[in-house]
């Protein structure tokens, strides 16, 4: 069994927003898998996805924060600048998180652990609406 589908994500600010409900929902397909994975995929190079703790704000805020320090903007050596400041080090970022995810699907469901969400990381100021590809296969239920 496969099943595909693409979504949009409406505009966020920077930051890391928790999408789990919104990926899931989307491909309610899962539901139907026993053994199986689910690929997210995000179609940008200057936003990407992550696994991480879903139960305190502080941590989406510290992995902002975290970013922002490592890739700093207005780096003297940065030369593709003409999208503005904020898009390279969105750039560097998103290969840093990286664009895809594979999740096991285990009766029907992902098999997150029991504080795992998925994230999608804005890394632009105003980067607009976001496009996921879903994609996920195994054996029927």
């Amino acid at each position: 069994m496969w099943a595909q589908r693409a979504i949009r994500l409406d505009a966020r600010p920077r930051g890391v927003h928790l999408v789990t409900r919104e990926v899931l929902d989307a491909l309610p397909e899962v539901g139907g898998i026993a053994v199986g994975m689910l690929n997210v995929f995000i179609q940008h190079t200057s936003a990407s996805l992550a696994l991480n703790e879903n139960a305190s704000p502080d941590v989406r805020r510290d992995l902002d924060a975290w970013l922002d320090d490592a890739v700093r903007e207005a780096a003297p050596y940065w030369t593709h600048v003409h999208e503005g400041p904020d898009d390279m080090p969105a750039h560097v970022k998103s290969i840093i998180v990286g664009p895809s995810l594979m999740i096991p699907i285990a009766g029907g469901r992902p098999a997150l652990g029991t504080w795992q969400g998925i994230y999608l990381l804005e890394h632009r100021d105003h980067g607009g609406a976001r496009h996921l590809m879903l994609t996920a296969w195994g054996e029927d239920a």
